[in-house]
């Protein structure tokens, strides 16, 4: 039996693609068999952790790593600011796409 892995989604309350994130990691955690389950922390709350303040928005981690980047790095922003990333085609996406997600969720 697979474990269920720790979903985190960082936003800015007002970021324009924080439905399309949630979209995203509802279907992948469906997709991999999954409950529909994630923290989510916004950027401006006290309660939210120093170090996910300092992501831009939308961020998505799984176990604790960064599904936009390499292995042991994190996107950090000086700033409030949108994060964009590249999709499978190498366009410009404001959030992860669904088969990002996936990929790290089966790590």
């Amino acid at each position: 039996m697979k474990s269920i892995p720790r979903v985190e989604l960082v936003i800015d309350s007002d970021c324009p693609n924080v439905n399309r994130a949630r979209i995203a990691i509802r279907t992948a955690l469906k997709s991999m068999g999954f409950p529909e389950e994630w923290q989510e922390w916004d950027r401006g709350s006290e309660v939210t952790p120093v170090h996910l303040r300092m992501l831009g928005s939308p961020s998505i981690l799984v176990d604790g790593r960064d599904v936009g980047c390499s292995e042991g790095e994190t996107a950090h922003a000086d700033a409030n600011s949108c994060r964009i990333y590249l999709d499978e085609r190498g366009s410009i996406c404001g959030t992860p796409s669904v088969q990002m997600i996936a990929q790290a969720l089966a790590r």
